[in-house]
């Protein structure tokens, strides 16, 4: 079976892919699925740098301000865990 080759997206369907990927990230989020909120998060960052200020804009205001908020305060640099999982 051939490896599968990552599409290039531009445009419209770039933008389309971002709110995907948000929304999916949100469902697993709600579902308590970490782990996969974690990747399809760093997904959707990356697709979202891709995007010029015009397609970001797209974007509805709902999903850019969850992916910005679970950002910083879950998944942020400074986050050091729930306490049960964290080395002292």
């Amino acid at each position: 079976m051939p490896a599968k080759k990552k599409q290039h997206l531009v445009g419209n369907a770039l933008v389309k892919e971002v709110c995907r990927r948000i929304r999916v990230a949100r469902t697993l989020w709600d579902q308590h699925k970490n782990a996969g909120c974690r990747q399809e998060r760093l997904r959707a960052l990356e697709l979202y740098d891709k995007l010029t200020r015009e397609q970001a804009e797209q974007i509805p205001q709902e999903l850019r301000v969850w992916l910005r908020y679970r950002s910083e305060k879950y998944f942020g640099e400074g986050r050091k865990g729930n306490g049960a999982n964290s080395k002292g």
